[in-house]
């Protein structure tokens, strides 16, 4: 039976089936968890611009199609692709992106829609093809394919695939261009002494001080948090400077869950000199769970907002400190303080990720405070000439 592919562009209605496709093929999936459809389609409701939305902030500098498999008429498979003028013009580079792949176990399916997507991408002058992301990889898109991991379910912000996707991506002709880690600490262990001794020289000799995120005043905060993110990761790979707008959609995200204990600033002379940033696992409650009565946004959040403090489990999610405040302790200090006030409030787990494969400083500190690898998700490429 022949494939046959739909393009659908931004701002179609025919959207709204391209993001519902997922929730077919994973039926089931005591694993698979999406973000919430108000994140890709928008929200009045629950204040949700939506990625897929001409409103994004994304789409002002970039262009984006995305394409739908049908067998008989019932969609089978998707992809979008993307040129993320900002990325390219950062790296002096000509990269076009292919995300949002979801697709049954059908190899002939998968070719047909990544064959689509690298022709749409070459026609406008890029020389090679790289996903899977969102839309692209920059560093703060959900992105990659789990390689590693499958029997663990992923935590807010991160995919889960079946094993063939793989595959699939071999026998395309892809190679790797980075893989992604992520780690598992056991928070109820005891604070190693190293920290504590870094901590407290960090405060002696530097003139070290701490706080946790005021919500109060969460949009100043924010500004705060991009200013030192784009300081402290500008040499990382996938790296693209966030933009305060863009800050502001992942915080709406965010909000719901956001624990001020887990989120922490260090000034050094009154200057914001490092942040740390850990969320209580949303997807715990967020998980679809099939029953009759659906999994409606609504019905997700509600749940989210009832389970919300009983979720024992923390994703770190990011941590950075700018080239000129390193080795000074402050990794230290903020781990311990973070790691105390977690101990205090009932959280058990703590998983670091997605650290980069050749980020040797912070897979090193995950692996010193006795974390594990537990997943690895993939980044794939190709040239286009």
């Amino acid at each position: 039976m022949d494939v046959h592919i739909e393009e659908i562009p931004l701002g179609d209605p025919r959207l709204k089936e391209f993001v519902d496709l997922p929730w077919k093929l994973y039926r089931g999936d005591p694993c698979w968890t999406p973000p919430l459809r108000g994140d890709l389609l928008g929200s009045r409701l629950l204040g949700l611009k939506g990625l897929l939305t001409p409103d994004h902030p994304y789409h002002r500098t970039a262009e984006v199609t995305h394409f739908l498999a049908r067998r008989q008429g019932r969609a089978v498979g998707r992809v979008s692709a993307a040129v993320n003028h900002r990325f390219n013009d950062h790296y002096g580079v000509r990269i076009g992106f292919f995300g949002f792949f979801d697709v049954a176990r059908d190899y002939e399916t998968a070719r047909t829609l990544l064959d689509h997507a690298r022709d749409w991408i070459r026609s406008r002058g890029m020389t090679i093809l790289r996903g899977p992301g969102e839309y692209s990889n920059s560093t703060y898109e959900r992105q990659g394919i789990l390689i590693d991991g499958f029997n663990t379910c992923p935590t807010v912000e991160l995919t889960h695939n079946p094993p063939y996707y793989a595959d699939f991506m071999d026998r395309y002709g892809f190679s790797k261009a980075m893989d992604y880690h992520a780690y598992l600490l056991d928070v109820t262990t005891a604070i190693h002494p190293a920290l504590v001794v870094l901590g407290d020289r960090a405060k002696r000799r530097h003139n070290v001080t701490t706080r946790m995120v005021d919500l109060n005043n969460f949009r100043s905060e924010v500004r705060t948090i991009v200013r030192l993110f784009n300081e402290a990761w500008n040499e990382n790979w996938g790296f693209l400077p966030l933009t305060e707008e863009e800050a502001d959609t992942i915080a709406d995200t965010l909000r719901l869950v956001i624990d001020p204990g887990l989120m922490r600033f260090a000034y050094m002379n009154g200057e914001p000199a490092a942040i740390l940033g850990a969320f209580p696992d949303p997807n715990r409650a967020l998980r679809p769970r099939w029953k009759w009565y659906g999994d409606s946004d609504i019905v997700r959040v509600l749940r989210l907002v009832f389970m919300k403090r009983r979720i024992p489990f923390v994703r770190l999610m990011f941590f950075g400190i700018p080239p000129r405040f390193r080795f000074m302790g402050l990794d230290g200090l903020l781990f311990s303080e973070v790691k105390a006030y977690a101990q205090q409030n009932g959280y058990t787990h703590c998983e670091a990720s997605m650290l980069l494969d050749d980020n040797y400083h912070i897979i090193g500190s995950s692996e010193f405070m006795g974390g594990h690898r537990y997943k690895t998700w993939r980044i794939y490429e190709m040239p286009l000439n």
